[in-house]
């Protein structure tokens, strides 16, 4: 990798790497996955229902942000509502770094 792509990969890996380690945030992720274009209400309902995260819509609204930092949700305006959706894109990028080599492992 060239240097300048180096860096931007380094950074938004690092903001990937940031949002997976909160388990509030693996919630949302694990929650749009299921039921993809949510609102935040919606969300915190099956945050508590699903998962027992007692977070306020603010606080999962600051989660929101993280994952939205780091390119995993995207937020889409439609009337008065936003709907969140899921997006997977920055964690290929994760494993195209260390594609799986098939050599078969030692006894």
């Amino acid at each position: 990798m060239s240097g300048k792509l180096l860096l931007a990969y380094h950074s938004s890996v690092g903001d990937v790497f940031k949002a997976l380690a909160d388990p509030t945030r693996r919630a949302v992720l694990d929650e749009l996955q299921d039921r993809d274009g949510q609102t935040l209400f919606e969300l915190c309902t099956r945050l508590i229902n699903r998962h027992g995260v007692g977070s306020s819509r603010q606080a999962v609204s600051q989660h929101l942000d993280v994952l939205e930092d780091a390119g995993l949700v995207v937020r889409r305006r439609a009337g008065r509502y936003t709907f969140l959706h899921l997006d997977t894109a920055p964690l290929r990028a994760i494993t195209e770094r260390w594609p799986t080599d098939h050599r078969e492992a030692p006894p």
